[in-house]
């Protein structure tokens, strides 16, 4: 019976750990909360016994009723019946309410973990895998791994009643006690038997759902291009054919499942049958009585139920495992920018030098080979070439988005591998080509980052970007909220606000991958203003696309293909007539004549 489909491939990143491993993992989650267990466990004795409690009494009941019916015999047994009753609501009730603290809370916890651990992932982990799924391990698998915990502290309940319901078995008939047990192997093996069927089905609903998650999110993001190419009918089909993939598998999964209870309760009927007519036997030639007959009865329905649930337990069990499964593999993918030390950074000088450096993205995409660069402590190098020449692979390495195979990075003599990346980040600011703004106000996105400082320092941070006149298009001033991702905003208001932000910061050293979008005249010179603050004393990578911003780096390195092919200032690549000069009278200039006053 085969699950797998197209298009529903694991994860590189995925594992498959042995059910042995993943209960152990996930057994080290309840440690913390071992003596609330020991409550749960307790109070699902003491309801077990309330349960079994109930059917003895009825059988006293019957008992009485064939024999001398009187108030007195009656009575103790109608308070028993109500005693056991508010008892058993009782203990159930303070179990469910205990439970649900030590569920909420475990997963509380590895929901902490598996979003610490995407927190964690390198910018080569978002660029492989797409991040709907990632937010599905973190919300949706962590949901269906917490009715899996409350599945098993159910599965602690019925395996106390089975052993409490065997033991009152044999002490109403040995005889049909055995046959009793005899029978149950044969209820344990058909539900194990859909355990392999259970697990598969159920990995494959986790990727489909993944995969429709990955396409809503990522249609959400992109609306406003997909209805300006009017594509809306085509994504909707897409998404129909994603759609229909998850359904066709959900069904599936129902069906494995509603096929598990009726196999159980056809051979557990079978054998109510095989008992009653053994049991009935007994009460006419007077081994039993009618109320231990009526007792036998009421037991074995407790006892199979009880049985089948556990044995079905297995199959379903595999929800939460698939889940547990997925979380944990994102949990523990192997990180591939790794740090060979800790050294924590006070301050850097923002010395950079490239010696040999070898990288590619993939071995299919190699982008630097024996590279070497050398950036002054203050010095703003800006790089120029074409896509693909390797320009922002600068940035994303000394920033530590992405590892290299090969050769040495070092920032002020110290191999770059060394720092604390925590402190070292603190030293580096970022901005790229379309800056992100979080949910919030103007204000609250200059502060990101330093959360501590005050409004007054991030209104001086503001103010010195363009003298604050771009403050004043504001409709609330600082106070203005800038939407999802700052889409209330301009490109160039976003960028005035990253500007002010790394203002805020004020790192030793910054990457600087410049917008290629056409902003008007004044939010350009604001935008240069900005910029000649930021850059002022300061090491910098500057991907450069403003001629303004060329000419006034300390010097200019033009890549092909990943490697340095000319370097100088503006004027002497000028007169040298190469790669530059052919980029100057193709984009440049032209870039620069745009904002030429009439």
């Amino acid at each position: 019976m085969g699950f797998i489909m197209d298009g529903l491939d694991a994860e590189e990143y995925d594992r498959t750990y042995s059910d042995r491993d993943l209960v152990r993992r996930i057994l080290d989650y309840f440690t913390p909360y071992s003596l609330r267990m020991v409550l749960v466990s307790v109070l699902i004795c003491l309801n077990s016994l309330m349960q079994i409690a109930l059917p003895l009494l009825t059988s006293r009941a019957v008992d009485s009723i064939t024999g001398d019916l009187s108030l007195e015999s009656v009575a103790p047994l109608l308070v028993g019946f109500l005693s056991a009753s508010v008892l058993s609501w009782l203990f159930n009730f303070f179990r469910q309410r205990t439970t649900a603290t030590i569920v909420a809370s475990v997963v509380f916890q590895l929901r902490e973990d598996a979003f610490a651990a995407v927190m964690a992932r390198d910018m080569s982990f978002y660029d492989e895998y797409p991040s709907g799924s990632i937010v599905s391990r973190v919300t949706s698998d962590t949901h269906e791994f917490s009715k899996t915990v409350t599945l098993c502290l159910d599965l602690m309940s019925q395996v106390l009643v089975v052993v409490f319901m065997t033991g009152v078995l044999f002490f109403i008939n040995v005889r049909l006690a055995w046959i009793t047990l005899a029978i149950t192997p044969f209820v344990v093996a058909t539900a194990l038997s859909f355990r392999h069927i259970a697990r598969n089905v159920t990995t494959q609903v986790r990727r489909v759902m993944a995969e429709v998650n990955t396409m809503v999110q990522e249609t959400v993001a992109g609306i406003a291009v997909a209805k300006n190419f009017r594509q809306e009918r085509s994504i909707y089909d897409t998404f129909t054919t994603v759609n229909r993939r998850s359904y066709d598998l959900t069904l599936r999964q129902g069906i494995v499942f509603a096929s598990i209870f009726p196999a159980l309760f056809m051979i557990s009927g079978l054998a109510t049958a095989v008992l009653l007519y053994f049991g009935g036997d007994s009460v006419v030639v007077g081994q039993l009585t009618h109320g231990e007959w009526f007792l036998f009865i009421t037991s074995i329905e407790l006892f199979w139920f009880a049985t089948t649930s556990i044995s079905s337990f297995w199959s379903q069990f595999q929800l939460g495992m698939s889940a547990a499964e997925r979380v944990f593999a994102l949990v523990d993918a192997e990180p591939r920018v790794t740090q060979v030390d800790s050294v924590a950074v006070e301050r850097l000088e923002g010395h950079i030098r490239f010696d040999n450096v070898d990288f590619q993205y993939s071995e299919q995409e190699r982008v630097l080979h024996r590279f070497n660069l050398e950036l002054k402590a203050g010095e703003t190098v800006a790089v120029v070439g074409h896509t693909g020449a390797g320009k922002s692979s600068l940035g994303r390495l000394v920033a530590r988005f992405y590892e290299f195979q090969g050769g040495r990075i070092e920032v002020d003599g110290r191999d770059i591998r060394a720092y604390d990346l925590s402190s070292y980040h603190r030293q580096l600011g970022i901005v790229s080509q379309t800056p992100f703004l979080f949910s919030g106000t103007v204000r609250d996105n200059i502060k990101y980052g330093m959360p501590d400082a005050t409004d007054k320092e991030a209104d001086l941070a503001a103010h010195v970007v363009g003298e604050g006149f771009w403050i004043r298009a504001l409709p609330d001033g600082l106070d203005t909220d800038v939407g999802e991702m700052g889409n209330r905003l301009s490109l160039g208001q976003r960028q005035l606000v990253a500007l002010a932000r790394l203002i805020m910061q004020s790192p030793s050293m910054i990457i600087l991958d410049e917008a290629t979008a056409s902003v008007d005249p004044l939010t350009e010179s604001q935008i240069q203003d900005g910029l000649d603050f930021v850059l002022k004393d300061r090491t910098a990578i500057v991907i450069a696309h403003r001629l303004s911003t060329i000419q006034a780096a300390d010097r200019i390195i033009v890549m092909r293909q990943g490697e340095i092919i000319e370097e100088g200032n503006h004027e002497a690549l000028m007169a040298r007539g190469g790669h530059y000069a052919e980029l100057y009278a193709t984009y440049f200039r032209h870039h620069a004549l745009d904002y030429e006053p009439v």
